[in-house]
């Protein structure tokens, strides 16, 4: 048995735990709770909402739980009433709190689920800059379809203008996600998915993979740039000097199982790269070599 003191110390060093992890939270290690972003913000609302529901919930039954261990203890002043079965008070008590969480969950998956529909493109006088990421083994490589350049695990866009996203893997299923952004949804071979994303202003952000794909996973990540036009104008011309051409030949070499590849320049991409990779998978004309299976663990 434990000794009185050593549960309420227990308790305290748990609570000063709690407290410690809430004041360690900042933008790098929780960017989730500091959205830089309408999407993030809208999801990190929404979180915070999901979380006064639970606490409305719980609270009366804590409530009513101290209540009845206080007035029905040995010398509490509780009476013996055993025929409350039919209680019309009871049943209400029951039945209407569950029934209000039920409809206002209801309400706000149906609203929420509109609202943050990753394929909808966010209203804005800007047209959206349009990327095409691809997941690999384990790397990101993102195709600058109108500006005809590619990047690997290096992600910049214009911060004024709507990010607009079509997402697949050359590999197995991956989940794609900026948390300071918003929204994570999966990459597969031969499909592609949408995510439409914003940024309020310039910034340095972290994506990331957070589907397992294999022992590289860890270091699946890559660096986002919200750059102003300017300085996206700069990058740009930074990703043009570079002698690398992401040709079929080229393509097939960063198909290679590696850990940590840097960032790398394209200045010249293959004409619909992207179409021609989701075609491997699918027997679509003039698609890409389909690799045979190789073992990820």
């Amino acid at each position: 048995m434990l000794s009185s003191r050593t549960v309420f110390l227990s308790k305290w060093l748990t609570i000063l735990l709690a407290l410690s992890l809430l004041l360690g939270c900042s933008m790098q290690s929780s960017p989730i709770l500091y959205p830089k972003g309408p999407v993030a913000e809208t999801e990190r609302d929404l979180l915070f909402l999901a979380t006064g529901i639970m606490l409305f919930t719980l609270l009366p039954v804590y409530l009513i739980t101290f209540w009845s261990c206080w007035r029905y203890r040995a010398k509490g002043k509780g009476a013996y009433r055993p025929n409350w079965h039919q209680s019309i008070f009871v049943e209400l008590f029951i039945w209407t709190g569950p029934l209000v969480i039920v409809v206002v969950i209801g309400i706000l998956v149906v609203v929420y689920t509109y609202r943050l529909d990753p394929y909808k493109s966010l209203a804005d006088s800007e047209q959206a800059f349009r990327v095409q990421a691809v997941a690999q083994n384990w790397k990101w490589l993102f195709i600058y379809p109108d500006q005809q350049v590619a990047v690997v695990n290096e992600l910049a866009f214009p911060c004024d203008r709507p990010l607009s996203i079509e997402i697949t893997s050359d590999t197995v299923m991956t989940s794609f996600m900026i948390p300071a952004l918003g929204g994570q949804i999966y990459a597969m071979a031969g499909m592609t998915t949408r995510l439409n994303l914003k940024a309020y202003g310039p910034g340095l952000y972290t994506g990331r993979n957070t589907q397992f794909s294999g022992r590289g996973f860890p270091h699946m990540v890559f660096d986002v740039q919200s750059l102003s036009e300017a300085d996206f104008d700069q990058w740009l011309e930074r990703v043009k000097t570079s002698n690398n051409r992401l040709d079929d030949v080229h393509y097939q070499n960063l198909l290679k199982l590696e850990n940590k590849h840097p960032v790398e320049y394209f200045s010249w991409v293959e004409p619909d790269l992207f179409g021609r990779i989701i075609g491997k998978y699918t027997g679509a004309k003039g698609a890409l070599p389909l690799q045979k299976p190789r073992n990820l663990e």
